[in-house]
């Protein structure tokens, strides 16, 4: 008897919504792969950053494309940035690159040179692609969609407290702001804006810690897969 189906899992979600960390945990529990694709979008941003390259330079954004590598860490994630052989995976995560990727990511041809690449990496099911518009372009065929959400201000108390900020720091406060900046420019781009899939299953996740939501997310997995039991 065959066990159950790998699914293609599209996990969609505004920024600080818990899509790299729960996907990831979500992930492991089921022996899939796990692919955040804001790795790409945020190495074409530090790559032009270092190069001294203008991140309106629509044509010099696409030329970087191809020098970055998504690599599997000890636990077999796609989450290790590699360009020319360093890992800039540190690099890529930092406030200064949150502050300057949506542009980058608004850009359409910066997004058409990454959706081959992004559809290769889900190519033979077993894994869960995390993202801002994996359900509704990249993977719009995927076998479940996911939407994870929260409050701005959920998302801002929980990207402070990684930070060792506490509420009432300017820079937590800061971080609120930029939240609130991101959400408006992903929602309101002309291109595979920020939006639920009409089929995904959506998760508020305000009121569930992170085991919860987990949690969650792997019986939904299972469920499509036809093996809640």
């Amino acid at each position: 008897m065959s066990g159950p189906r790998r699914l293609v899992v599209a996990l969609d979600g505004p920024g600080s919504s818990g899509k790299s960390s729960v996907g990831a945990a979500a992930a492991q529990r089921l022996g899939y792969r796990f692919c955040d694709t804001g790795l790409l979008y945020r190495a074409v941003t530090w790559l032009a950053l270092e190069r001294g390259i203008d991140v309106a330079d629509r044509g010099a954004l696409v030329g970087l494309v191809d020098q970055i590598e998504l690599a599997p860490d000890a636990a077999g994630r796609l989450s290790r940035v590699i360009v020319g052989g360093r890992d800039l995976t540190d690099q890529v995560r930092t406030a200064a690159i949150d502050e300057r990727v949506s542009e980058v990511a608004r850009l359409p041809e910066v997004r058409a040179a990454l959706l081959p690449r992004q559809r290769a990496l889900a190519a033979g099911g077993g894994i869960i692609m995390a993202g801002r518009d994996i359900g509704t372009v990249v993977l719009p065929d995927a076998d479940l969609k996911i939407f994870l959400d929260a409050s701005v201000e959920e998302r801002a108390r929980r990207r402070a407290a990684e930070r060792g900020l506490g509420p009432d720091e300017p820079a937590a406060r800061r971080i609120l702001d930029e939240l609130r900046r991101r959400d408006r420019l992903d929602s309101n781009r002309p291109v595979a804006p920020l939006r639920a899939a009409p089929d995904a299953v959506h998760i508020m996740t305000d009121e569930l810690d992170f085991e919860e939501t987990v949690a969650a997310v792997v019986a939904a997995v299972r469920r499509a897969a036809g093996a809640d039991r």
